[in-house]
């Protein structure tokens, strides 16, 4: 086995330079010299080590995986340098990506049922931003398409897997916006500012 001490400089550097999160069964096939549980406990020292607020990066695990993200509070600069498009999805596309999220796997009639609107184009907008797959086809008359997420939906929504969505208790009474903007750590309102 090798030293211990290398084992988190190791996990930094290829937590870094993957452009997606990485799953622990594949770190577990590239560092085959610790077993697992040195390989979550080195995970954890990495995540710690990035806790501080001067910290730039957050080590967090979404899509079932690690991945290193910008803190919320550092984002607005650097998106300056990726000049990306942030995902925008119009009310229509959200409340399509919502059933299928909760209802997978989901056929269109289902859907639309739910919506009382025609979703086809959704549907293709939200395959195309690959945010939905198709899984199958239904062995119903017709054999309608299968819809369900994507792992590009649980990064785009920093979920970890399906069961981290919010439950309808948590939707129907959300926290106060106020309270979010502080804990991701916005500056004072004039109000603060001036106490």
């Amino acid at each position: 086995m090798m030293n211990e001490h290398a084992l988190k400089p190791i996990l930094e550097g290829i937590l870094f330079v993957s452009d997606s999160p990485v799953k622990l069964d594949a770190l577990t096939e590239i560092l085959h010299e610790w077993d697992r549980e040195a390989l979550l406990d080195g995970i954890q020292q990495v995540k710690k080590g990035y806790e501080e607020d001067s910290r730039g990066l957050e080590l967090v695990e979404v899509a079932g995986g690690y991945q290193f993200r910008t803190k919320p509070q550092w984002a607005q600069w650097v998106n300056r340098l990726k000049k990306s498009k942030p995902v925008k999805l119009s009310q229509s596309a959200l409340e399509t990506l919502a059933i299928i999220a909760y209802r997978q796997p989901v056929i269109r009639p289902t859907i639309e049922e739910i919506r009382g609107v025609d979703s086809g184009w959704v549907i293709r907008s939200l395959l195309e931003k690959g945010l939905i797959r198709i899984v199958g086809r239904k062995e119903i008359p017709g054999r309608p398409l299968i819809y369900g997420t994507t792992k590009t939906f649980l990064e785009l929504f920093n979920l970890n897997t399906l069961s981290d969505l919010p439950t309808l208790k948590e939707v129907e009474s959300p926290p106060e916006p106020e309270t979010i903007l502080k804990e991701e750590g916005s500056p004072p309102s004039a109000d603060e500012a001036e106490q």
